[in-house]
Order: structure tokens, then C-alpha cells, then sequence
């Protein structure tokens, strides 16, 4: 299957929308992170990424695939038995999103490429956010996709159970469970069943757990300094996805601040890097 001629004439338009940055969602993920006291108020900024509680799909469940994803989608690429990974993005804050008031999203397709893979090709698709608010732009975001057609097992991965340690001066240890999983994916509409279906994801789709989300590792990345630097605040973040992390395996959430940056990632106890991130502050 050529994906270049499957995606030579597939130029979705722009989709706009509309919604209040509510205090409810705010005040669930704050929950789910074990800071319930510290979520945002009306009038109060949304920390960095949690722009992601909002907007959300939630097709009919008729027009779920098997997966648990949605089958067809404006952003999707129309290719066959299609399978997606969450590569990374990058995003810029001119100014954060303020709870309680209305905001309005416009997204895009950025870029669409092909590439080979050690296993055939693969789709890269780039779509880009842009959220205002009170008339002007606050947030853009980019999130980059991986496809591949005709299914395929994800790489061999084997678990680690040893503790990771680490120097770095920002730390926040992970042993994600599957109530974790659960909840993340309820607060942000990811019906993907390799987060909470265990005989799915080790079944079908061959994993050896659950797998974390890649947003949620994202954001815990971006917790690290409003955690250990509130007084920083965060103007643009990149961060990648590397290898997956699995439920009940140990990882750390480390930091390594900088003048006007931070490094920071998601390593097991071998050093092996899961996610990374560089952010930049004000």
C-alpha cells in the first residue's frame, strides 16, 4: 500500500469551535494528580497542557473501530486498518488560558509526510491548535501523529521492576496503575483500549501491560516546574515520545532546570529514556 497516493488529494479544512474552560475538569485532573487543593479557580490561569481536558470528541459508539478509537475522524488519514501512536508536539503560551471563560479553538492541518520505517512506511501528520481567548491568541499547539497501515505489533518490549534513582534536582516518581489509566482516559475521552482493556493490549495489540498515555506523561513533565518553580512561568514546551511506559513499571519524572529552561524526561532504571521535554519560561 502506497501512503503517498492515499493521502495525495486529503486536505481537510480548518474546524473552529467553542467552549468554557470550566472549573470542573480542572478540578478533576488536579484530583487525579494528587493536588486537589491547588486547581485552578475562575479567573484563575489552566496550567500548561491541561488545555487538553477540553474540546473533547465523543463520537457514537457506533463509530468507534475495534480499537476504541474513532473509526473516522476530520483529521484522520484515509488509509486502511489504520494504527496511530502519539509522537509528540510542541506548544507556546502567550498567555495562559483563564478559567472560566469562554475560549475558542481553531485547528489545522499543518504538515502531512511520508517516511520509511524499519517496517514499511509510515504517515507522519502534524495538526495544529490555536486557542484564544477575550479576542486574542493565548495558546498554539502542534501534536504530531504516527501512522501505519495494515496493523503490525508494536516493538518488543521487555518490563523493568527496579526503582529508578537519578541527581537531578526536580523529581516526581510514576508507578502508574490501571485505576490511573482509567481515570486519565475518562478525563480526556481516550477511548484507546490499550490503556484499560488488559486482555486487549497484551492480546491484540501485543503489549506486555497496559500503556501509559503519552499525554499523561506530558503533563506530569510540565508539572515538574510549576511544582518546584511557581514563580516560572512556562512559555513554550517540545516534547517526544520515545518508548512507552507500562502500567506498574517504576519510572522517574525528572527535571534539570536552567537559565530560563529545564530539561526534562521520564527514565526507568536502566536510563532509558521514555519522554523528553525543553521548556522555556518568561
Amino acid at each position: 500500500m502506497n501512503l503517498s497516493e492515499c493521502v495525495r488529494d486529503w486536505r481537510p479544512g480548518e474546524l473552529t469551535a467553542s467552549e468554557v474552560i470550566a472549573e470542573a475538569p480542572a478540578a478533576r485532573l488536579a484530583g487525579v494528580l494528587g493536588r486537589a487543593g491547588d486547581a485552578p479557580a475562575a479567573g484563575e490561569p489552566l496550567p500548561p497542557l491541561w488545555h487538553w481536558l477540553y474540546f473533547l470528541d465523543w463520537p457514537a459508539q457506533p463509530e468507534l473501530g475495534a480499537d476504541g478509537h474513532p473509526a473516522d475522524g476530520h483529521f484522520l488519514p484515509p488509509i486502511p486498518s489504520r494504527t496511530r501512536m502519539f509522537a509528540g508536539g510542541r506548544l507556546r503560551v502567550d498567555a495562559p488560558l483563564d478559567v472560566g471563560a469562554s475560549a475558542v479553538r481553531t485547528s489545522g492541518l499543518a504538515d502531512v509526510k511520508v517516511k520509511q520505517g524499519r517496517s514499511g512506511e509510515l504517515l507522519f501528520v502534524t495538526v495544529r491548535n490555536e486557542y484564544r481567548q477575550h479576542g486574542e491568541l493565548r495558546v498554539t499547539e502542534e501534536q504530531d501523529l504516527v501512522y501505519r497501515s495494515g496493523g503490525g505489533g508494536p516493538a518488543r518490549h521487555e518490563l523493568v521492576s527496579d526503582a529508578a534513582t537519578s541527581d537531578a534536582p526536580w523529581q516526581s516518581p510514576l508507578r502508574a496503575d490501571p485505576v490511573l489509566l482509567f481515570r486519565f482516559s475518562a478525563l480526556t475521552a481516550n477511548a484507546h483500549r490499550i490503556h484499560y482493556d488488559r486482555p486487549y493490549a497484551t492480546e491484540v495489540e501485543h503489549y506486555p501491560e497496559l500503556v501509559v498515555h503519552g499525554p499523561l506523561l506530558a503533563v506530569l513533565m510540565a508539572e515538574l516546574p510549576r511544582t518546584h518553580a511557581p514563580e516560572r512561568r512556562l512559555t513554550s514546551l517540545t516534547y517526544r515520545f520515545r518508548r512507552p511506559v507500562f502500567a506498574g513499571e517504576p519510572v522517574l519524572v525528572t527535571g534539570e532546570p536552567e537559565a530560563g529552561t529545564a530539561r526534562l524526561a521520564v527514565a526507568d532504571a536502566a536510563g532509558t529514556v521514555r519522554a523528553e521535554a525543553q521548556a522555556e519560561f518568561a
